[in-house]
């Protein structure tokens, strides 16, 4: 057979090899693959950024951040990892906390939720070590293990630490949860009164049909003034909806009240 002969075949072969791989493993799933080597991707057609962050992101220049853009819009909220369980603090949390209200950003604090430990003892530590303010985000609950409990009696506990952190701030805490996680535990149209925030990554679009406000689409972000990868999120609304959700004035001055006595 002539060399070009076998060329030509060896070029057909690997081209419909290159078809075949891109059809079925890369094109479906280009958010993933971007993602792998760096290059996340970021959903169309909503307005308003934000981060989350804990110790991991180490030390942030906040006033390059403060000033950064994603999708060329500014970053308009971040939600702080503050505690674990009953006795693990956050070690930036302070910092961080501080930092978000002086560069003007929103900012809430997240509790994550160890299923091993009783609920309303991580709700007290919560309370004890995070004190929101006036014009902050409702608290969160980031849910993401359910360990030895059952569906009921992880749905317990995780209502109790709602609502004894609800009842302390006046509000609707927000509850963090993976979108298949949600679906499998925490599926209970009860938890739909719940401002939603969903995790999913590596899609264009939500497959879940639910009401939700806001969703982590990515743990491989870039953005100025933080070294390395950082979680992403998008608020379901406006700038003025975004407001509306923080906790007011005279719940604040309740609290207070409440704490004084």
């Amino acid at each position: 057979m002539p060399l070009w002969a076998l060329l030509t075949g060896l070029c057909l072969v690997v081209g419909a090899y290159l078809f075949l791989f891109y059809y079925f493993f890369v094109g479906p799933f280009s958010f993933r693959w971007k993602a792998i080597y760096g290059e996340p991707d970021y959903p169309q057609g909503y307005e308003i950024h934000g981060l989350d962050i804990s110790h991991y992101q180490e030390n942030i220049d906040w006033e390059r951040l403060r000033n950064s853009r994603i999708q060329g819009k500014p970053i308009r909220f971040v939600f702080i990892k503050a505690t674990e369980g009953v006795s693990i603090i956050d070690e930036n949390f302070n910092d961080n906390f501080y930092q978000a209200r002086q560069n003007d950003l929103l900012r809430s604090a997240y509790h994550f939720f160890s299923p091993d430990v009783d609920a309303r003892k991580q709700a007290r530590f919560f309370l004890k070590q995070v004190h929101l303010e006036a014009g902050d985000l409702p608290p969160v609950l980031d849910v993401e293990k359910a360990g030895d409990l059952s569906v009921a009696q992880l749905q317990k506990a995780v209502r109790e630490w709602l609502t004894i952190v609800g009842g302390h701030y006046g509000v609707k805490p927000i509850l963090y949860t993976g979108y298949s996680f949600k679906q499998k535990y925490l599926s209970s149209p009860e938890f739909d009164e719940y401002p939603y925030w969903i995790a999913h990554y590596y899609v264009s679009e939500l497959e879940y049909k639910g009401p939700w406000r806001f969703w982590q689409y990515t743990d491989v972000g870039r953005v100025d003034g933080i070294r390395g990868n950082v979680d992403c999120n998008i608020f379901n609304g406006t700038l003025q909806e975004l407001h509306a959700l923080t906790i007011d004035a005279d719940v604040i001055d309740l609290v207070g009240l409440h704490d004084n006595n």
